[in-house]
């Protein structure tokens, strides 16, 4: 990442310097530190991070470390249900204005970063212009900030700085932005082109979070190795191993939270509102992350009792955790707690629209896509490898999203090898030379090439696809790389077809719809597939000016039948997730959006073995 303050080299600033700013802030705050430094939560990734710069980074993994470090100005209740947005490092929820084309956010006073040699040795307060710098930040063509799509096009006067800086080279970061207006030194006023009743939501999103100049400024290229920001735990950089393991450590100087509900809490979250009533965030002192991508291994740590939470159960250990979608007696005498949940989320295999195999509009290519898509055998992948533990995907748009519909009906993705054939026969797709597998309709060799990350589900993955694809006469080889380098290929558009998923980020259609929106087609955006459709791009600009209505459900179904139609997809399934918890840890829910919820969490050291 390259940001447009300019590429400084690192600056080694002196640990002890940081440590003894630690202190300083305590000192200033006067405040204990609430959380236990004898409660250590040991958890693990089944990817590695990327980096935990907010604006740049787009990964799950990193996601999670970023939503813990720093603030965003809204985050979701814990256990409220359904979901329900409250304030973080807001006095209140943010004023809404013109029908909701003005935003007035006020944030409390007496925030702080946690200490770092960038702020010189002072105590630096998070004050309105960090979060308008953050915004500036998103719009900035250096960063390629996948999550551009959460502000572009929607704040007045924003583009046109936007398509100065694409001109000149470099973003002016203070050139003025009629909508965007920083009023004193804790209120911040967004007005918006049109009114858009989803806007906040963007602000719950940990990649919106503010930073600060002197932190970009001090470290540059390297900001994503060292995040500095005002939420309940900050990064050990001494135990810091990328890739590998990473530590949070509770932040001594967070401001002085606690858990109160702000919705109805279902009657098995009962006992934990109870239990975090009056106590003080975060509990647990450290955070010790694992980075394991193998199941196999992230399954015996368990056993073993080396992790604490198993967020993930791997689904080729599915059968010796649960019979029938239960707990296996032998671990629930154990008192180990299990936490079944259909988070939000879709995964898909995409084909990018660019490349020269399977991209393009033309009646071919778009036969052959839907060929690919019908010779897929989508409930075998979820019985045999998945072990049941999903639902096929019928639209972008997974169950309990707002825009969801569940009457949809979609045929063109139905698993039907006998029509794929047809199909590819009568668009010339077929086997010239004798060796089993079909030539393109010109007679040039036809190979379709799937990547994937090194592991054991993928490995599976990989042998149906070859047992499908020869099915229906079509070669396929694979290509392997580790999750975050298979990402950066996919933001850079360099992956023909891959399988990926999206968890949702807010509840509402629009957040999976852009993932095929063209201006999101470029680079390091999420339009993987570079999916660019005008007639797509039209609905989806009329979705974002309705209210969830069934108007604005029956525009996502059009979009539906257009992906279906064109196939820059092929639709796959809405995973489980079976969350495993050992019997000291307290006060665990897993949260439909909100995927690290680690603040929350007590551990009984008298339960948990020496």
């Amino acid at each position: 990442m390259r940001d447009s303050m300019g590429i400084r080299q690192r600056r080694r600033w002196p640990r002890l310097a940081r440590e003894a700013a630690i202190a300083a802030l305590v000192t200033l705050a006067g405040a204990a530190l609430a959380a236990d430094p004898a409660k250590t939560l040991r958890a693990a990734f089944s990817i590695a991070e990327s980096s935990f710069d907010p604006q740049f980074n787009s990964d799950a993994a990193s996601d999670s470390i970023i939503d813990n470090i720093f603030d965003a100005m809204l985050t979701y209740d814990y256990l409220a249900r359904p979901v329900k947005l409250v304030p973080r490092t807001l006095e209140a929820m943010p004023e809404v204005g013109d029908n909701g084309s003005t935003y007035t956010f006020r944030f409390k006073k007496g925030i702080f970063f946690t200490p770092d040699p960038a702020f010189g040795g002072k105590p630096r307060e998070l004050v309105a212009g960090d979060q308008a710098y953050a915004i500036r930040r998103l719009l900035d063509p250096a960063v390629r900030s996948p999550w551009l799509w959460l502000v572009e096009f929607k704040i007045v006067g924003a583009d046109a700085v936007r398509a100065e800086a694409l001109k000149s080279g470099k973003f002016d970061y203070e050139a003025p932005i009629a909508g965007l207006e920083v009023v004193d030194r804790y209120t911040l006023r967004i007005r918006l082109t049109q009114p858009d009743l989803r806007f906040l939501y963007a602000f719950a999103v940990p990649n919106t979070a503010p930073v600060t100049r002197e932190v970009v400024a001090a470290y540059g290229s390297d900001i994503g190795a060292h995040p500095i920001g005002t939420g309940p735990y900050m990064l050990s950089l001494g135990e810091y191993k990328r890739s590998s393991k990473i530590v949070l450590v509770a932040n001594p100087g967070y401001r002085e939270t606690t858990y109160v509900p702000a919705g109805p809490i279902p009657a098995d979250s009962a006992e934990i509102a109870a239990a975090l009533k009056g106590t003080k965030l975060p509990i647990a002192g450290r955070i010790e992350i694992s980075v394991i991508e193998e199941g196999q291994a992230t399954w015996l740590a368990f056993l073993n009792r080396e992790l604490d939470l198993l967020e993930r159960l791997p689904p080729e250990f599915v059968d010796q955790a649960l019979a029938g979608g239960k707990l296996k007696p032998e671990l629930a005498a154990a008192g180990v707690h299990h936490h079944p949940l259909l988070r939000p989320n879709t995964w898909w295999t995409y084909f990018n629209m660019e490349d020269p195999v399977v991209g393009g509009y033309a009646p071919e290519k778009i036969a052959l896509r839907r060929a690919i898509g019908m010779g897929y055998d989508v409930d075998e992948f979820i019985r045999v490898i998945l072990k049941g533990r999903a639902t096929p995907a019928i639209s972008p748009i997974p169950p309990d999203i707002a825009g969801y519909d569940p009457e949809l009906k979609t045929q063109a993705q139905l698993y039907d090898p006998a029509a794929a054939r047809a199909l590819l026969d009568k668009f010339g797709y077929k086997d010239r030379d004798g060796d089993g597998y079909r030539e393109t309709p010109d007679g040039k060799p036809l190979v379709l090439e799937r990547w994937s990350a090194p592991t054991t589900l993928q490995r599976q993955a990989d042998e149906q696809w070859k047992k499908n694809m020869d099915a229906i006469g079509l070669k396929i080889v694979f290509r392997k790389d580790r999750l975050p380098e298979l990402r950066k290929m996919a933001r850079a558009g360099k992956i023909p077809m891959r399988t990926d998923g999206w968890n949702a980020d807010y509840p509402d259609a629009e957040n999976y719809m852009q993932l095929l929106y063209g201006p999101n087609a470029g680079p390091g955006l999420e339009n993987q597939a570079r999916f660019r459709l005008p007639e797509f791009d039209k609905l989806y600009e009329a979705a974002r000016k309705l209210p969830d209505s069934p108007e604005r459900t029956k525009l996502f179904d059009r979009m539906t039948e257009l992906v279906l139609a064109y196939a820059p997809w092929r639709l796959q399934e809405h995973r489980i997730e079976d969350q495993l918890a050992q019997r000291w840890i307290r006060n665990y829910r897993p949260h439909p959006i909100r995927a690290e919820v680690w603040r929350y969490i007590d551990i009984d050291l008298a339960q948990r073995p020496k």
